[in-house]
């Protein structure tokens, strides 16, 4: 079971791969959209270990690695469109989801993502966990991703909590990084799940 310290004021949880178990989803449609709109085939493997990260960071990597320029939001847009569609598939992670239904009412809780509004809408909807929360962060509200801490601190700023006084919930170095920038304990969650390329 995942701890939460006594003297934690709020909780802030990150959503793909700590709340929702979306990286699958995101593998398959990255992989098609990659496919349909850059003409480019991606190995799977090549997604491991890169959950945490915008989807800007990833075309950067992507467009480094090919050595020229994709259609950047013909890319986005597919892959968007694909996660979308495959929202039926979404499941919460319990061990995590379960932490938030038990501090529901007792802190406050906020939802920081460097995903897009639209698609951490749809999967928290989608999953039940939406009204848990009292807030929730996104990539469009803030300029810069993880690791930057911009999104804990909105999420804290927002929630009228101290920065040292959150507890954040993450899945990815990213993340963790991120806390740490904003002055916040972070929790790798990861422990306490099963492997991401066991649910891939």
């Amino acid at each position: 079971m995942i701890a939460v310290p006594a003297h934690a004021t709020a909780l802030i949880f990150d959503c793909d791969g700590t709340l929702v178990d979306t990286l699958p989803l995101y593998l398959r449609a990255w992989l098609a959209a990659l496919q349909s709109e850059a003409a480019h085939e991606v190995a799977p493997e090549w997604f491991h270990g890169r959950g945490g990260l915008s989807e800007h960071m990833v075309l950067d990597l992507m467009e480094a690695e090919l050595g020229r320029p994709l259609d950047r939001a013909a890319v986005v847009r597919a892959a968007r469109r694909n996660v979308l569609s495959a929202m039926a598939d979404l499941r919460e992670i319990a061990v995590v989801a379960d932490l938030a239904r038990r501090y529901r009412g007792t802190l406050p809780m906020a939802v920081a993502s460097s995903g897009s509004r639209e698609i951490v809408l749809a999967s928290l909807t989608r999953t039940g966990l939406l009204d848990l929360f009292d807030t929730v962060v996104t990539i469009d509200d803030v300029a810069r991703p993880k690791p930057a801490p911009d999104l804990f601190l909105e999420a804290a700023r927002r929630l009228g909590a101290a920065p040292d006084g959150c507890l954040v919930l993450e899945d990815s170095a990213e993340g963790l990084a991120a806390a740490g920038h904003a002055g916040m304990q972070g929790v790798d969650i990861r422990p306490y799940i099963r492997p991401a390329t066991d649910r891939v």
